[in-house]
C-alpha cells in the first residue's frame, strides 16, 4: 500500500484504473450533492442563504462535468456494487430533534457537504513528480480548491443563530456524516492499493 497514487506512467499521469475508481467516487459525491442542492432551491430565492446553495449547485455541476471529461476511463465491474453503496449513503436523512421537516434536509444537506468537502482531499493523493499538466491531476487540484472555499458556507451555515437551538442534533449527525464519508473513502482508496496515513 502506498500513501499516493500510482505507479505513475511514463507521462508522470495517474493510471487510468485509479483514475476511474477516484473519478467514480467523487462524481457519484458531487452528483449527489448537485442533485439535493437542485431540490433544495426555490423557484424565487426568498432569503439571502439561498443565494449560496445557488453558487453550490453551479460549482457542484462542474466539478462532476470536469471529471467526467478529464478522466482516462477504462471497464471496473467492481464499480456497479460500489456506487450503489455510495448512493444510498448521500441519501436524505432526518435529523433526530429537529421537528421542521424542511431545515431537518436542509441541514442533513449540509451535513454530508461539510464532511464531502472537509474528508476529501483528493490532491493530496498526488506524488510530487506527478504531470502538472495532466487534466486528472489538475482536476484534483481543481477540486480540493474549489471543495475548501464550499466548505466555509457550509460551516456558517451549520454554526448560524437558525440551527443554535439544535446544536446537539446537528453536531451528533456532523459526525456521524463524517464517519460515513472518511469510511467509504478510505475503503475506495483501500481497492486501489492507497492508504492514508492517519492524523
Amino acid at each position: 500500500m502506498s500513501e499516493f497514487l500510482g505507479p505513475l506512467g511514463a507521462d508522470g499521469g495517474v493510471p487510468s484504473r485509479q483514475q476511474t475508481r477516484v473519478a467514480a467516487f467523487l462524481v457519484s459525491a458531487h452528483g449527489a450533492l448537485a442533485r439535493q442542492l437542485a431540490f433544495a432551491l426555490p423557484g424565487q430565492l426568498k432569503s439571502g442563504w439561498q443565494t449560496e446553495l445557488n453558487a453550490q449547485l453551479y460549482r457542484e455541476s462542474e466539478i462532476v462535468s470536469l471529471l467526467l471529461r478529464a478522466t482516462s476511463w477504462v471497464p471496473d465491474p467492481a464499480l456497479a456494487y460500489l456506487i450503489a453503496r455510495w448512493e444510498i449513503t448521500w441519501l436524505p436523512q432526518s435529523i433526530e430533534g429537529i421537528p421542521d421537516r424542511i431545515l431537518s434536509w436542509t441541514v442533513d444537506l449540509s451535513t454530508i457537504a461539510h464532511a464531502v468537502h472537509a474528508s476529501i482531499r483528493p490532491a493530496a493523493l498526488l506524488p510530487v513528480e506527478a504531470n502538472a499538466q495532466d487534466p486528472f491531476a489538475v482536476a484534483l487540484r481543481r477540486i480540493e480548491f474549489e471543495s475548501g472555499r464550499m466548505l466555509q458556507a457550509q460551516i456558517l451555515f451549520l454554526k448560524g443563530r437558525d440551527l443554535l437551538p439544535f446544536r446537539e442534533f446537528v453536531s451528533s449527525a456532523l459526525e456521524a456524516r463524517h464517519a460515513q464519508v472518511r469510511g467509504l473513502w478510505t475503503d475506495m482508496l483501500e481497492g486501489i492499493g492507497v492508504r492514508i496515513r492517519e492524523g
